[in-house]
């Protein structure tokens, strides 16, 4: 029997309640199949730690979080701390040093809830960003602060090496689920060097895979594609700032931030991934019991699936898409009145009765 040991980062926000509930659906798993033993170590990471010790993590912080076999981030962004500040002192190190630089977001329109599209037809796609280089980089400055000539410079970072691992997992997650199609967004018609860099790049890659189509589109008709005709994607890939964007976008059209999870991978596994909702902190709701957990339990279940438990993390998804289905236990974002802690019961009741089915128990 393998021991996980998980790092949880509560954060911000909502980040605590919606965690909690992951981390209880995880326990109830680890309850009923004694081949899952999983134990958590919650570090209290957040802007309350900068504001009390002038950083978001401890010095070793990073030293401390290689240990674990994973991690379950919950939310960042508190008023009090600049955002630049809580990001580039807690997010971005964790992604950057732990070589997360796969970061995988399924857009799929679940049972029972309803998108602002009036296509109706199925959506499930999954959006592979590039996270460890491209538009997210720290180099560039300002000068001439306060003057009339004050400018910013900021650097986009696309290397040949960064765009064809993207690429390359995102090939080989199509070949080994029987998808046909690669997405490559682009914007190599206006920004000539880092583009035509990546549009290169990505197509060497898909030279290697026969029977898979690459497509590219340009960012803007993409996002325009993403409305107009969502289900005919199967895995996109994108730089950075446009797969951010992409996403927050995509999940718009399947019923919204809460119910949209996310990976950041490590795929050598020479560090532990991390895995968080794709929404934020959420500071008009925090507080008040009442944010969509859903988005964090199908994040851990990415995580469960990362750990080599794939069936584990089907009950997951199967049983939040049997709440949903039902239509009983909905928090206000989803049309109903029920709090963050009551949605999270219903689906640890569900995930009981799929794994029990499964098993025969």
């Amino acid at each position: 029997m393998a021991t996980y040991n998980i790092a949880v980062l509560p954060g911000d926000g909502i980040g605590p309640d919606v965690t909690k509930e992951a981390v209880r659906v995880l326990e109830l798993i680890r309850e009923v199949d004694p081949e899952f033993d999983i134990r958590f170590t919650e570090f209290n990471w957040n802007s309350e730690h900068y504001l009390e010790h002038g950083t978001m993590m401890p010095e070793d912080g990073l030293e401390q979080l290689k240990a674990f076999d994973a991690i379950l981030f919950g939310a960042i962004g508190d008023a009090r701390v600049a955002d630049e500040i809580s990001i580039w002192q807690l997010i971005m190190p964790i992604r950057k040093n732990f070589r997360q630089y796969v970061n995988m977001r399924p857009i799929k329109r679940l049972a029972g809830i309803e998108s602002p599209l009036k296509n109706e037809a199925p959506v499930d796609f999954i959006v592979f960003r590039e996270n460890a280089e491209g538009e997210y980089s720290n180099v560039g400055g300002r000068l001439y602060a306060e003057q009339p000539q004050e400018m910013a410079i900021q650097n986009t970072v696309i290397t040949r090496a960064g765009v064809e691992r993207i690429t390359r997992y995102a090939y080989e997650y199509a070949q080994a689920t029987g998808r046909k199609k690669v997405t490559s967004a682009t914007k190599s018609n206006a920004i000539i060097h880092s583009m035509k860099l990546w549009d290169e790049a990505v197509a060497a890659v898909a030279a290697e895979y026969d029977g898979i189509e690459l497509e590219s589109y340009f960012i803007d008709a993409l996002a325009a594609y993403f409305v107009e005709r969502p289900e005919s994607f199967d895995v996109v890939v994108a730089s950075n700032l446009f797969g951010d964007i992409l996403t927050d976008l995509g999940a718009a059209i399947v019923g919204g931030l809460g119910v949209t999870p996310s990976g950041n991978i490590n795929p050598e596994r020479d560090f532990p991934s991390m895995f968080e909702a794709i929404h934020g902190s959420a500071p008009d709701i925090a507080g008040k019991g009442i944010a969509n957990p859903i988005a964090q339990i199908w994040s851990a279940a990415l995580m469960v699936d990362h750990l080599g438990r794939p069936e584990l993390a089907k009950a997951i998804v199967s049983a939040i898409e049997q709440v949903l289905g039902e239509g009983k236990v909905r928090t206000p974002d989803l049309g109903g009145d029920a709090t963050t802690e009551q949605l999270g019961s219903a689906i640890r009741q569900a995930v009981k009765e799929q794994i029990t089915v499964k098993e025969g128990r």
